[in-house]
């Protein structure tokens, strides 16, 4: 086990070939404002309609093929949930597989801590470039940005990430970032910048996908010959074999685990799985949840170091950054079962709508909506209004492959949010209608006082509410009755019927 010191503050990246106009998450405003940007872009949404529907067509086909789905969902979810509920113990036994495999472990506690110990391993190979292969956790905690302001260039290797990173862009979905892009703009992005960091773009470059695949390509093959050092993420974890494994579609992956001298994995510890034959049920839900594939067209495991095959270096950096705490929630710690396969990403009508910028990180949709607050907490604008970025409807349970209740957690994330912000009318109004509610006399005079308003409006719609008027403007409020339930059952069925009764 290598321990870290004390982490050191991350300063803001210095602009670097590819940064220098690129935006952060940083800073972001609430949902509602990114979201009502996302909306007025009318290309991004056909994008978005066509992109997601087309997945969701393809994983409809492929899960139907499956009569044991369910099964594989609760065997899924058991897998996960029994690391999680032993995690202290599932982690020590990885760190122990990983080194008796010659791998060597580090711990992170925070984004910063991460950062710094991926800078001493590649300034201790004296190498100014890495490859990457597609991850989360490096884009969760900033990695490009400290490899460039230490003048280090991480060169994405994901098509779609090399488009978000060529584009000076931000991803938009956890699968496919560049989703909200389409083939034109695709075609743009490589003409006017691949030359400016390596190998242009053919002259003659047209919007086919064949092509454009054909110029990253070759864009890419020279980056990949020459990298001294690959960084990575994982898919998962194995406890009892210290086996990594991840699930890619195009090969670049393989490309960056088995070609550097130096693998460098950052995996969060979430990713722990406790036995190898936990894998198989994860390795028939991943795929099919993410890409409509029966399996990933490349499946990449490495166990430490072997000679003559992969790294020869190979080091481990199991990150918290939140995680812990998500842990410690009872309810909310489901959220860590999450294989970021998208599945609720395509199948939710608000992000289909809003696209993943809104949500202020690089974990959008109805996963993001839940695991950002609980990762960084309800402080900032964006995170107090995530839990709202939801309509309820249940369908990301539905088709989440490890039964993850995402609606029932932003009920209680809403809740959380509530609690928090102190007075407001809403709130207010909430006070009152409880006290109003707990004593029968309060709301028999509130129920006449209600009927003569209802007498004296007629038939008049209610369009705003003094001091609710962001509730009400989205909301038409009922005319209050003319006459209250229990004043019409004592009319209609006597004072032998309990007339006056509060009960």
């Amino acid at each position: 086990m290598t321990t870290s010191p004390s982490p050191t503050p991350v300063r803001p990246p210095v602009p670097g070939p590819l940064q220098q106009t690129a935006p952060t998450f940083i800073g972001m405003p609430k949902f509602p404002k990114g979201a009502r940007e996302a909306l007025a872009n009318t290309q991004q949404r056909r994008n978005l309609h066509h992109a997601t529907h087309t997945i969701r067509s393809k994983r409809a086909r492929v899960v139907a093929e499956v009569p044991h789905w369910e099964d594989l969902r609760l065997a899924g979810a058991a897998a996960k949930d029994e690391a999680l509920h032993h995690l202290a113990d599932y982690l020590v036994l990885l760190e122990e597989s990983l080194t008796a495999n010659g791998a060597t472990v580090h711990w992170a506690r925070d984004a910063a801590e991460a950062n710094r110990i991926v800078l001493d391993i590649v300034r201790a190979k004296e190498a100014d470039e890495v490859v990457k292969v597609k991850s989360m956790v490096t884009q969760e905690i900033e990695l490009n940005e400290a490899l460039e302001e230490a003048g280090i260039h991480a060169w994405e290797t994901d098509l779609a990430e090399l488009i978000v990173q060529l584009g000076h862009d931000r991803p938009s979905h956890i699968l496919v970032p560049a989703i909200h892009r389409n083939r034109s703009e695709i075609r743009e992005i490589f003409l006017r910048e691949m030359a400016a960091v390596g190998r242009p773009a053919p002259p003659d470059l047209t919007d086919d996908p064949a092509r454009l695949a054909e110029a990253a390509r070759l864009h890419l093959r020279e980056k990949f010959l020459r990298a001294k050092v690959g960084v990575s993420g994982a898919n998962f974890a194995i406890a009892d074999t210290g086996t990594l494994v991840v699930v890619e579609s195009e090969g670049n992956g393989r490309m960056c685990l088995t070609l550097p001298e130096t693998l460098i994995s950052v995996v969060g510890i979430e990713k722990v799985l406790p036995t190898f034959e936990d894998l198989g049920p994860l390795l028939q839900l991943l795929p099919r949840s993410s890409t409509g594939e029966r399996m990933n067209p490349y499946t990449t495991m490495w166990t430490g170091v072997h000679d003559g095959d992969g790294a020869s270096e190979v080091h481990v950096i199991l990150l918290d950054n939140g995680r812990s705490h998500v842990l410690g929630d009872r309810h909310g710690r489901q959220a860590l079962r999450c294989i970021r396969c998208s599945a609720c990403l395509n199948v939710c009508p608000v992000y289909e709508r809003t696209g993943g910028h809104a949500y202020g990180s690089v974990y959008p949709g109805p996963i993001g909506a839940v695991l950002n607050p609980q990762l960084r907490g309800t402080a900032s604008d964006i995170d107090k209004s995530l839990p709202f970025a939801s309509s309820l409807c249940g369908a990301c349970f539905d088709a989440c492959p490890v039964r993850i209740n995402i609606p029932e957690m932003l009920v209680d994330l809403r809740t959380q949010v509530a609690d928090e912000g102190g007075w407001t009318p809403e709130s207010a109004a909430m006070r009152a209608t409880a006290w109003l509610f707990s004593d029968p006399r309060r709301l028999t005079a509130a129920q006449k006082a209600a009927t003569l308003a209802g007498r004296l409006l007629g038939d008049r719609t209610i369009r705003s509410v003094p001091g609710l008027g962001a509730w009400t403007n989205a909301r038409d409020i009922p005319t209050p009755p003319k006459e209250t339930f229990r004043a019409w059952w004592a009319r209609e069925r006597g004072s032998g019927s309990g007339k006056g009764s509060t009960r």
